[in-house]
């Protein structure tokens, strides 16, 4: 090398992992007078992949430094590389960091080969650049491989892509041909900093729609069942298919809210969601189309802050058909929501807001992360987020937890629940 050749390097360090190696690299370099200008380290299964573009003022260019770092690592057993890194390329390099940088999160049962090269391509065919790749979900035993569980591989990316839209497209079809779930956000200061999250009710936090179970019980199931799909499709206005269903149930004896509460599926990760979310701080919210009964029984079980749906008019202990004032519909939805973050003083790219039916997008639009949830083809197609494939505590990785962050926080919970 000559010596402008020799004031940036690219040093590349691999092998077996053990304590001290990175502190060991950094105390010759600091001997030398080296400068750190980058610098980047990841251990898979005890394998050490250890980075560092350095840079070596004049005294160090023909100073043994960087022998004295292959000896090292020829003592530990390790491989050591040194590449010259050009002044254009480097300053190449860091014209680079002004580029829009966003995060690819693949999630599913299981995470492929496959999956992992028909993303990557994609990102790479939108003229993105990966530079980080992290697993967030944890250790799998080798005896549960076969066992589908919960898999989540996090992409860095960076790079100037002219339309999200349609790169969140081209990822929402291929999750249904993967039959996983691939969401794609900017990494901004909002991604890190969310504070408040509503949730629809039926379909979303619960795996039912309250609806359809009152109907059951007043003998209209069918009727009513079929205007809730159509409903929830964005076929019918919400508003007056709300209220012809309700009208359907004009009779029906109060009694039976209470044992139709008690039975209600909770939707896998929720509760878990919920008491992560509510431990770190969050605000937390149900904004729903159903029934406040319903609601505030789910906000006592679950911890939820407040909650915001329709009241079912009940006179002699028997429903009237009617609510009472205004339909909680997707308008009022998106209302609520600017609402609530106006009072707590949080903006809504700070806001995160889950459902699964039609009338949810509005507020899935205004929120920071819009998550349509097992949602409706339309629902998917529209909103800027799906989740399909896992449950509801998979919102957690889209904000960047890891397994063990998740389980640290939640062993604690309940920990703190037993005693």
């Amino acid at each position: 090398m000559n010596t402008q050749d020799r004031s940036i390097v690219l040093i590349n360090l691999s092998g077996h992992d053990r304590p001290g190696i990175t502190s060991a690299i950094t105390e010759i370099l600091a001997g030398y007078g080296v400068q750190v200008l980058d610098i980047g380290q990841a251990v898979i299964h005890d394998t050490l992949a250890l980075g560092l573009l350095v840079h070596l003022p004049p005294q160090a260019q023909h100073s043994p430094v960087l022998q004295e770092l292959l000896f090292k690592a020829h003592e530990w057993g390790m491989q050591i590389r040194f590449t010259p890194v050009a002044e254009a390329s480097y300053e190449h390099w860091v014209a680079g960091q002004g580029k829009s940088r966003y995060i690819v999160t693949l999630l599913g049962r299981q995470i492929t080969a496959e999956q992992i090269a028909r993303v990557t391509r994609t990102v790479a065919e939108n003229g993105l650049n990966i530079d980080r790749i992290h697993r967030l979900s944890g250790r799998v035993s080798r005896s549960q491989m076969d066992n589908p569980g919960r898999a989540c591989v996090e992409f860095s990316v960076r790079g100037e892509t002219l339309d999200t839209a349609e790169l969140r497209r081209h990822f929402l079809a291929l999750a249904g041909e993967l039959e996983v779930d691939i969401a794609v956000q900017e990494d901004n200061i909002y991604r890190r900093n969310r504070r408040l999250v509503v949730f629809d009710m039926d379909s979303t936090l619960i795996e039912t729609e309250v609806i359809d179970e009152l109907a059951r019980e007043a003998g209209v199931g069918d009727q009513v069942a079929e205007i809730t799909e159509r409903a929830m499709c964005g076929e019918l206005d919400f508003s007056e298919s709300f209220k012809a269903r309700v009208a359907l149930l004009k009779g029906l004896d109060a009694s039976v809210l209470e044992k139709i509460a008690q039975r209600l599926p909770i939707t896998e990760g929720a509760e878990k969601l919920v008491a992560t979310l509510k431990s770190l701080g969050y605000r937390t919210a149900i904004l729903s189309g159903g029934f406040t009964y319903f609601g505030r029984y789910l906000q006592d079980k679950l911890g939820i802050d407040e909650v915001h749906a329709n009241e079912l008019e009940i006179e002699d202990g028997r429903v009237t058909g009617r609510v009472v004032g205004r339909v909680v519909d997707g308008e009022c939805k998106a209302e609520l929501l600017q609402e609530i973050a106006r009072k707590e003083g949080i903006d809504l790219e700070q806001a995160i807001a889950v459902g699964d039916g039609a009338n949810d997008l509005p507020m899935l639009g205004l929120a920071g992360l819009g998550i349509a949830f097992r949602a409706k083809p339309l629902v998917r197609q529209t909103a800027r987020h799906a989740l399909s494939t896992l449950g509801l505590d998979a919102i957690l990785y889209l904000i960047g937890f890891s397994d063990r962050d998740i389980e640290e926080q939640w062993g604690g919970l309940r920990s703190g629940r037993k005693k």
